[in-house]
């Protein structure tokens, strides 16, 4: 999935790193250090050395109780530092939920627009529609001012997940491109530290909408809550772990205040891998428990993946019933993707999936026959091989509804290891219908 950011287009199946550039005297961690336009420079090009593709521009604290500051005072602390960022020719972002800032710090050569407030503002709306720069959506309950007073959720993670999805919806409906939108889920913002967490456990949830996904953690204090960590500036080796545990789970652009210490934790990142899974041999006593049997038995297939070494299970689609492909007279399959995060090499995770498979009976004495589990090595991440033994990503993938329709449901707009997108429109064959049933 590519973010389009006005000249800026970043490949998100890799981690973005955005370096944090608080221009204030009064941010949570930071506030004064880079206040003077030197020393903002200054900053903003070491991060960039250290790997930051991104300069996240903030000239308002944000902070849990923090005053709105006046709108010249924001522009005075921005915009001249948004110009000579630009020039250097870095992508520059501006941290703000002013549509006055975000119009003068575009025409200055900003190319995303972080707005914290989540483009409530119609006018906002209007700079981003007048604008081809990127936007990042992000939850807040309430107000930087009075957000964290009280702080209440039916589900946290479904009403911040709905929030997201309406407010991207809204923006793609006003005329904002789906590619140009980054949502993120707030870590901090109208959340207890305990809603927080539950929101980074969770992350997988949010990557199910098809936007790439901004995790935002960086010395927070959920982690001075959690970790009994009271200096913001000694959480950085936290953030950075949380950060990693974002990626694996779908995040793909980290807002950070210190960049090496996150880049040095995110070469622990393990590659994804996208596992099709299916059974139509039914081991029952009592006909009219098929579809029942073949579900159990994806069940089991699911937890041995769960213990395969160095290896996370991150998401499994739903179920769907699909009709056979290639060989048709035989029983109807019952299907689903698995995500994982593996340190496994691909070929020697076939071999540990065909274990697996031998393990529930799996017969391979006709092509395209009844099996009692099947499991695919779809896609790994920006791994291509043809040989004797593999091809990736698998070459029958785009053709076979029965994957096609699960993949999509936990990746909308996914893009392969060779650079191909998935789609329904390539499908031909092994037509699938959701069932009521998730893992």
């Amino acid at each position: 999935m590519m973010w389009s950011c006005s000249d800026f287009e970043f490949d998100t199946r890799m981690p973005i790193l955005m370096g944090i550039l608080n221009v204030t005297p009064d941010s949570f961690s930071d506030g004064g250090e880079h206040a003077d336009f030197e020393a903002a420079l200054s900053h903003a090009m070491s991060m960039v050395e250290e790997g930051a593709r991104i300069i996240d521009v903030g000239g308002e604290s944000t902070r849990p109780g923090s005053d709105e500051v006046p709108l010249e005072e924001e522009l005075s602390r921005t915009v001249r530092v948004v110009t000579e960022l630009a020039a250097r020719g870095i992508c520059v972002s501006i941290d703000t939920r002013h549509a006055e800032v975000a119009r003068a710090c575009v025409e200055a050569g900003a190319s995303i627009i972080n707005d914290v407030s989540g483009f409530r503002d119609p006018a906002m709306i209007e700079v981003a529609k007048r604008c081809a720069a990127g936007v990042v959506v992000m939850h807040m309950q309430g107000e930087p001012k009075t957000m964290q007073d009280a702080p209440v959720y039916n589900d946290v993670v479904e009403d911040v997940k709905r929030y997201l999805a309406e407010r991207a919806a809204e923006l793609e409906a006003a005329g904002i491109a789906h590619e140009r939108i980054c949502i993120d889920s707030g870590p901090g913002f109208g959340k207890t530290p305990k809603q927080t967490n539950e929101l980074l456990l969770n992350m997988q949830e949010f990557a199910r909408l098809g936007y790439p996904l901004m995790v935002a953690v960086s010395r927070k204090s959920h982690i001075g809550a959690l970790y009994g960590i009271d200096d913001p500036k000694e959480r950085d080796e936290v953030s950075a772990r949380q950060a990693l545990a974002a990626v694996e789970l779908g995040a793909s652009i980290v807002r950070t205040h210190n960049v090496a210490c996150t880049q040095q934790a995110l070469k622990d990142l393990r590659p994804y891998c996208f596992l099709g899974l299916g059974s139509n041999v039914a081991l029952v006593g009592n006909p009219g428990e098929e579809r029942e049997a073949k579900i159990a038995v994806l069940n089991e297939v699911i937890g041995s993946l769960v213990a395969l070494p160095d290896t996370q299970l991150i998401d499994v689609s739903s179920f769907y019933e699909s009709e056979p492909a290639y060989l048709e007279d035989q029983d109807l399959f019952v299907n689903a993707v698995a995500l994982i995060r593996t340190g496994i090499g691909p070929h020697d995770l076939l071999a540990y999936l065909h274990a697996i498979e031998d393990r529930f009976g799996r017969t391979r004495t006709v092509k395209n026959g009844p099996r009692t589990c099947d499991i695919d090595i779809l896609d790994y991440q920006c791994y291509v091989c043809d040989d004797e033994k593999l091809t990736l990503p698998h070459p029958l993938l785009a053709e076979r509804d029965f994957v096609v329709k699960p993949l999509l449901e936990l990746r909308p707009g996914h893009v392969l290891a060779d650079g191909a997108p998935v789609v329904e429109d390539t499908v031909s064959v092994g037509r699938a219908v959701k069932l009521d049933q998730r893992f």
